[in-house]
């Protein structure tokens, strides 16, 4: 997971860079998808930290199991972080060969659009039972496209939850009870005391500074414009500028007093995400993350995570991640049981997640794993659910119980299932997108007046045609009342 991002960090670790190597012939079109007898082949293309160094090894383990399952063989192409949108765009611009290909919200209607997908909607209760049963409902609306499904969503943190994350000893220090601060009210004078007491900026933030404030309350609607949205909650359906709401530009005052008194470090509107050292920063996920992840990926020992503000569901928290069938698939049966066996399958799911037995992991006498090197570059949440995966054995608590809960418990938008038809509007998208990239940095860190900046931000918003798109998109949402 990464903080203030749909937990990516959290899931996939560190990101490496670097070229892809040793994934084979990317070129082979309908052959790489071939018979060896009653075996099919299938292509599976993810994005994580490049290809496993002992992925052969890997392939000799899992692919046994799978052929005595499903009949299945895998052939994995593992995109390196730094080339995932340009190879990303290759494949489904070129017509490339693929079976199984990972998307997300950035680009799955999009690619639906362009017809890379086959449409699963029927084929589900035939080829993928256990993974149609296990997904409730509702995120199953969520990653609908014109009522028909073309992906199968990846079961995890699939619901929004921001955290307070704290470095335990520091706020001990100073006698703050982290449990009791859970607004931005609270935050300040405990943020201050540190601030004075440790002569250093205590809150951590990146560039993206606090844009989660947005999406916390607000359904995007697929347009991929953060200054258009509906709250969650509006029984109305009103289509506002959601950089104007007051709760959130009260939260923004705190944040720019925060940041003129050297609270936040003064570089946030250009620091990136990269882990270091943070005595205080904000994050989306789950408490025991603060122990499992969070922590250990920023050098706290003792860390604590609080959560702050309700869990939401949305069509975009639901598309974090998902595994969607190529339209021109020779096997398209035997990727959607696949997919069903990693959904449902715990030894494949580890095998996905940890890598190679006896060389990442191993397991404990009680069926628990032991991690033997952080060595394995597959980004875990990439692949499938998250409730099948064997538990560390460092872990007293199961994090996965944490996630499931708060899925169950969520906050469906009043929008999950909606996604605005574009095309009409897409130029003046794309302009008022540019003028919200000017300036997020600058509003969502507090290095600007926020009730200023707003109003520049506003008048540019409106000459780039923020207008326009809000009137289309109000007429649509109006068109399904």
């Amino acid at each position: 997971m990464k903080a203030k991002q749909a937990t990516a960090l959290v899931l996939a670790s560190v990101m490496g860079l670097g070229l892809l190597a040793g994934c084979g012939d990317s070129k082979k079109g309908g052959d790489s998808a071939k018979k060896d007898g009653d075996v099919v082949t299938l292509k599976w293309i993810q994005v994580g930290n490049g290809m496993p160094k002992n992925y052969d090894a890997w392939l000799k383990q899992i692919n046994p199991y799978l052929e005595e399952k499903i009949g299945v063989n895998l052939d994995m192409e593992i995109v390196p972080w730094g080339d995932w949108d340009n190879r990303r765009s290759v494949i489904t611009n070129s017509g490339e060969y693929f079976d199984i290909l990972f998307t997300d919200q950035a680009r799955y209607n999009a690619e639906v659009a362009t017809g890379a997908f086959l449409d699963l909607t029927d084929k589900l209760e035939e080829y993928a039972p256990d993974v149609k049963n296990l997904i409730p409902e509702e995120y199953w609306k969520g990653v609908k496209i014109n009522d028909k499904i073309y992906g199968i969503p990846t079961y995890k943190d699939s619901s929004v939850t921001e955290y307070f994350v704290w470095d335990k000893d520091i706020a001990d220090k100073y006698q703050i009870d982290i449990n009791s601060i859970t607004t931005y009210e609270d935050l300040y004078p405990a943020l201050k005391k540190i601030a004075e007491g440790e002569g250093t900026a205590p809150y951590y933030m990146s560039k993206a500074g606090a844009d989660f404030l947005n999406t916390a309350y607000y359904d995007q609607l697929g347009a991929g414009l953060p200054a258009l949205g509906i709250r969650f909650d509006d029984p109305e359906k009103k289509v506002v500028n959601p950089l104007e709401d007051e709760e959130i530009l009260t939260k923004l005052d705190i944040i720019h007093k925060m940041y003129k008194e050297g609270i936040i470090n003064g570089d946030a509107p250009t620091a990136d995400d990269s882990n270091k050292y943070r005595t205080f920063f904000t994050a989306q996920g789950w408490s025991q993350a603060a122990k499992t992840t969070w922590g250990p990926n920023n050098g706290i020992a003792n860390c604590e995570a609080v959560k702050f503000g309700e869990t939401v569901l949305s069509n975009a928290s639901v598309r974090g991640s998902i595994n969607a069938i190529y339209s021109g698939s020779k096997h398209p049966e035997k990727a959607l049981e696949l997919l069903n066996l990693v959904n449902s399958d715990s030894k494949v799911r580890d095998w996905l997640y940890y890598g190679v037995e006896g060389e990442n992991f191993e397991y404990t006498e009680n069926n628990k794993v032991n991690k033997l090197n952080t060595d394995w570059s597959m980004a875990g949440y990439t692949q499938g659910n998250f409730f099948n995966v064997s538990q560390l054995a460092s872990e007293e608590i199961n994090q996965w119980d944490e996630v499931k809960e708060l899925n169950e418990n969520a906050t469906p938008s009043i929008m999950l299932g909606f996604d605005m038809d574009t095309s009409n509007v897409e130029t003046e998208l794309a302009n008022c997108r540019a003028v919200y990239e000017k300036y997020k940095s600058e509003f969502f860190t507090g290095a600007q007046e926020p009730r200023e900046l707003v109003k520049t931000i506003n008048k540019e918003l409106k000459t780039a045609g923020w207008d326009t798109i809000r009137e289309e998109a109000q007429k649509q949402i109006d068109a399904t009342k």
